[in-house]
């Protein structure tokens, strides 16, 4: 049977390539929104992080009504590290829309979001959008998004995908490259162009989950498409997935939602085809297959590809320990870890030979931040090591996680970056102009990118553009060299004063300003020498009776650097650990004690 009333798409893109704002106009012009409804611009993007950084984290999904079709929209995220989002949404929809920047053209998430949709044999709708930039290249961008369709070896039909040029801060799409009034042409084109979905109505019932959402109240909720037959609430299931990692358990679908543009509407009953959000079964997970009672038939589910950073995440033990924070204890941290295993699938949890720590592995260093962010606002206070790659032993040899890099950067920086990325084992594969700047490509060991970000930026002066994506395992690399500067160690705990920092900023850059408190072990800013220094910046000018013309001039501080999480992951040391609380983010020594890390050095 197929399902004329019905169509199933995701938007995937390169991270910030438009896919939420598009997805917004979507949504306006198919009447979703009343006319004097107030909507918050990217209406998708629900999470506070999300919103701050202008990035998708999570797959969402929505539903526009056009022509008495039912148009399911998945939003998914561009950024490499949320790739088993992607991965697993694919198996909801039928068909695509690849969106691509008019100006920067298909970058390397461009490739990995479409390899996935082509192994699965989607419909693939080009959007070029953006073309209402400035620097946008239409007609190049159409051949470049060929060329990477012939390299992914696309079949002869996905070649003849059509092409729609699109404005989504402008709320316009047409097929020529003038520009067009509205979206209808957009939405035409995904009634005619994605298949319905061809459903078996009959038999039993089949389900498979996709994504999972967590709600304090009913726990988890599955979220996935009807495969075949139909669902009802109430109805009695069979549980199990299909590679037999569980033994198969009976449940019951408690309560069922379909999505109506952005809410959650109960629904008694459901079709094959549809999208829908269950809840009232325990244990369920992403890759899980829901049968008819007793007539369990597994559904084959993507594998998703495997963590290749890993942090541990430990117990804050420093002098400050609790005091800013709501949940400090081990079980606290394990629980929420675990957690969190719940909804995303591409993290790793695994307990060590120390109580108070957990190895936590994801896909890159942005997939552990955003974990360690959200923790951080939740009350959490922990200590995190400095990033390490997973490696792998192959036929006998170790292999370590490659990372493919673009970068476009202006003309002038080309010769820093290749230097730089040279040094860390980068392996140059092309390099082409794009108007007045350059575009390099490179295959580096993901290690190789650990604290390169904030040098690549000062050496471009912000005008460099940095995307990476998973490549595949390669032998060993050799030594990359380490950080070259040290840090600036406080010598003692207490409040830091202006006379202190005034004298300790001549040592090298500091990290904090007059009034914070500091303890003995914690770093207070970066040495330009290799080793590290002892500051006392809790020391206080001495009074005396003499007075001298000038000694008591106003000390002028530098302004201290301010650092985020990810500039605070970058700089880590391996004998440091970052102490993260709701309310600060400090460096700390591994050893507090400055007297035993000069007898640990002295033994080395």
């Amino acid at each position: 049977m197929i399902r004329e009333d019905l169509r199933n798409v995701a938007i995937i893109a390169h991270v910030d390539h438009g896919k939420t704002t598009l997805v917004d106009q979507m949504l306006r012009q198919s009447g979703t929104f009343r006319e004097n409804q107030a909507v918050e611009e990217r209406v998708m993007d629900s999470n506070d992080i999300e919103r701050e950084r202008g990035i998708t984290i999570l797959a969402k999904n929505t539903s526009i009504k056009y022509k008495d079709v039912k148009i399911n929209v998945i939003d998914t995220p561009g950024h490499a590290d949320f790739g088993g989002e992607v991965e697993r949404v694919l198996k909801m929809v039928n068909g695509v829309l690849l969106l691509v920047d008019a100006a920067e053209g298909p970058m390397p998430q461009t490739r990995f979001v479409l390899q996935k949709a082509l192994e699965l044999g989607h419909k693939i709708i080009i959007v070029v959008n953006k073309i209402d930039r400035p620097d946008a290249r239409l007609k190049e961008v159409v051949e470049e998004v060929l060329e990477l369709l012939l390299d992914l070896d696309a079949t002869d039909e996905q070649l003849d995908s059509p092409v729609l040029f699109c404005s989504g801060r402008d709320g316009t799409a047409s097929l020529t490259m003038d520009g067009g009034t509205d979206m209808t042409p957009l939405f035409d084109m995904i009634l005619d162009y994605v298949p319905a979905p061809e459903v078996e109505d009959e038999g039993g019932m089949q389900y498979l989950v996709s994504a999972i959402d967590y709600n304090e109240y009913v726990g988890r909720i599955a979220i996935g498409r009807i495969e075949r037959g139909t669902m009802k609430v109430n109805q009695d299931v069979t549980i199990g997935d299909y590679h037999n990692t569980k033994q198969e358990y009976r449940g019951k679908i408690v309560t069922m939602y379909q999505i109506e543009g952005l809410n959650r509407v109960p629904v008694n009953e459901a079709k094959a085809g549809d999208i829908v959000c269950i809840s009232g079964i325990e244990n369920i997970t992403i890759g899980d297959t829901i049968c008819e009672f007793g007539k369990f038939e597994a559904l084959p589910f993507v594998k998703i590809s495997e963590p290749t950073v890993e942090m541990t995440f430990s117990v804050n033990n420093s002098p400050f320990a609790g005091r800013e924070g709501k949940f400090v204890t081990t079980r606290h941290i394990r629980d929420r870890l675990f957690k969190e295993l719940l909804k995303d699938v591409s993290l790793r949890v695994s307990e060590t030979d120390n109580a108070d720590t957990y190895r936590v592995a994801g896909r890159g260093e942005m997939h552990l931040s955003i974990l360690i962010e959200n923790m951080r606002r939740e009350g959490y206070e922990l200590g995190v090591s400095t990033p390490r790659v997973l490696y792998r032993e192959i036929d006998g040899q170790l292999n370590e996680p490659i990372e493919r890099v673009v970068i476009d950067v202006p003309e002038d920086a080309v010769g820093s970056v290749m230097e730089k990325l040279g040094s860390r084992k980068g392996e140059l594969q092309s390099m082409n102009p794009i108007g007045s700047r350059m575009r390099l490509e490179f295959l580096i060991p993901a290690r190789g990118l650990f604290g390169y970000k904030s040098e690549f930026l000062t050496d471009t002066k912000g005008e460099g553009i940095m995307s990476s994506v998973f490549e595949g395992y390669e032998p060993y690399k050799g030594d990359i060299p380490k950080r070259a500067q040290g840090s600036l160690v406080a010598f003692e705990t207490g409040e830091a004063v202006t006379y202190g920092l005034y004298n300790a900023q001549e040592r090298g850059e500091l990290f904090i300003t007059a009034g914070t408190q500091v303890y003995e072990g914690m770093v207070v800013g970066a040495s330009p020498k290799s080793e590290d220094l002892v500051v006392n910046v809790c020391k206080k000018k001495h009074l005396t009776n003499t007075r001298a013309s000038g000694s008591d001039d106003a000390l002028r501080l530098i302004p201290p650097r301010n650092m985020s999480l990810e500039d605070a992951l970058e700089f880590l040391a391996d004998d440091e650990l970052l102490e993260v609380t709701p309310k600060s983010i400090r460096i700390r020594k591994r050893t507090l004690s400055n007297t035993q890390r000069a007898k640990d050095r002295a033994k080395m």
